[in-house]
């Protein structure tokens, strides 16, 4: 499905570089009354999305004690969304890539308002739990469609520049923003007034969707490789159960031990299976393209660090400088605004220097930002903090914009859902990760202080490092391809 508007043709190939930006030249064409509407919509279900995975933070004491949850119970407020948004997320884009996108997001969209009502008026935690996993699973049908349907109806060029940069900038808007209206909506209505408002959202786009998206139809109509799609999804589902219950309880309980070892091991029988396959989940020539590895790999950092960050921050702004709940959302309400702003510009910078430029120097940017950090004191840096955190994610936002642009550049139609989940699950993976990983450090170094320096130092050393080593990869696949 096109949109009505033509895009200038690119007048040269010099490999990933050219079809993943627009010439510096061409003027970015106005997109039409129609073409608006349908980017409203795949955009707002992305933004809904995204507050989801932040709206309740803040209200998970007040949710516990109303439901009678207990301290250690509150993590599975969030892992029981992560695991089926992250584990799901492939195999429903490549569903999507066969039986058609728009049925999915529209079926994604139904699940997930119900979801959120049955979370609204959960009588007690099963109940509660059983809404979030199935938001969970909505979200891993909306996110690949939605992303596939954006890349498919808006042409490699400007106008997909322009419109991944409007949605990059609602994601991470999405997550700063929920954290501030998380806040102010469970001191003044409850916390059932956030899941509340997603359903409210999810009813909103769905009466909208049907009228302005085309299905999409698959040439061939392949099986599905039902191999790949059960070790892939129980892998991701074993790893992010891993990772999200050690980032509670630390890496030593036996459940985190097994199900860590068996979701590498059944990620790598999903590989075996992959090359084997005659009708693959996933291509492994399409993950042996530089773009897509290096790409991804970006993704990948850029994602698990900003969270870390702000999971720090959060806990340095409220526990070490003792500012309020409320005080802590509006910084980061800051930062939402600067990266509203970097998304605004963003693609005009892709236009002009080339998106493995804006890749590599936005992560520079986002690991120099998080190393100057490293000045905040004991009894003083919110300033500071506010500063080089919104900053850092402006570049975060440049970062995610063109990882994007270079993983689903290149790619046919027909795989744009393959290629979607891939960025999709890249983004899964590294919200889920990075707190796990590092974010941990910051309560098991003693002194709460020195852990989120800690935790910053080796935040921003990996972002610097990935930044050059995704910048060789991709000067390289550019050189190969010429």
């Amino acid at each position: 499905m096109a949109i009505d508007t033509p895009v200038p043709p690119l007048t040269s190939s010099t490999g990933p570089e050219a079809t993943a930006t627009a010439t510096a030249t061409a003027t970015p064409p106005k997109l039409s009354g129609r073409a608006k509407l349908i980017l409203f919509v795949l955009c707002a279900a992305q933004f809904m999305v995204a507050l989801d995975f932040s709206v309740l933070n803040v209200a998970l004491p007040v949710l516990g004690k109303d439901l009678g949850m207990s301290q250690s119970a509150l993590q599975w407020a969030v892992t029981a969304f992560a695991l089926p948004s992250g584990g799901f997320l492939l195999l429903f884009g490549r569903i999507a890539d066969l039986f058609g996108r728009r049925k999915l997001f529209l079926t994604g969209l139904a699940v997930f308002g119900a979801a959120s009502l049955l979370a609204t008026f959960a009588w007690d935690p099963a109940s509660f739990l059983a809404g979030r996993a199935l938001q969970g699973l909505g979200a891993a049908a909306i996110v690949p469609t939605g992303m596939s349907l954006l890349t498919t109806t808006f042409p490699e060029g400007p106008q997909r520049d322009r419109a991944l940069g409007i949605s990059g900038t609602l994601l991470s808007l999405g997550f700063t923003v929920g954290m501030l209206l998380g806040g102010v909506m469970t001191d003044t209505l409850g916390w059932r007034s956030t899941m509340a408002l997603l359903a409210v959202a999810a009813v909103i786009v769905l009466v909208l969707a049907p009228g302005l998206l085309s299905e999409s139809r698959h040439p061939e109509r392949p099986r599905l490789d039902i191999p790949g799609a059960v070790t892939v999804t129980t892998g991701l589902l074993a790893l992010i159960y891993a990772l999200s219950t050690a980032a509670e309880r630390g890496f030593g309980g036996t459940d985190v031990l097994v199900t860590l070892v068996a979701g590498i091991a059944l990620l790598a029988a999903f590989v075996y299976v992959e090359s084997r396959a005659a009708a693959p989940l996933v291509s492994l020539p399409m993950l042996r393209r530089r773009t897509v590895a290096w790409g991804n790999l970006g993704g990948l950092v850029t994602f698990s660090m900003m969270s870390t960050v702000v999971f720090v921050l959060t806990l340095y702004l409220q526990e070490v400088l003792k500012l309020s709940a409320l005080q802590t959302g509006l910084i980061f309400g800051l930062q939402g605004v600067l990266s509203a702003v970097a998304g605004t510009y963003a693609p005009k910078l892709i236009g002009r220097i080339g998106a493995r430029r804006t890749l590599v120097g936005s992560l520079l940017g986002q690991g120099l930002f998080v190393a100057a950090l490293l000045g905040i004191g004991t009894g003083s840096g919110a300033v500071l903090a506010a500063a080089a955190v919104s900053l850092a994610s402006m570049c975060h936002l440049g970062a995610i914009i063109s990882y994007g642009l270079i993983v689903t550049s290149g790619v046919p139609d027909e795989e744009q859902g393959l290629a979607t989940g891939l960025v999709t699950t890249t983004q899964q993976v590294g919200l889920t990760i990075g707190i796990p990983l590092l974010g941990v450090l910051a309560t098991t170094q003693g002194a709460l202080f020195d852990g989120v320096r800690t935790v910053l130092a080796l935040d921003a050393a990996i972002v610097v490092v990935a930044a050059v080593l995704v910048g060789i990869g991709l000067r390289t696949s550019r050189a190969k391809d010429q």
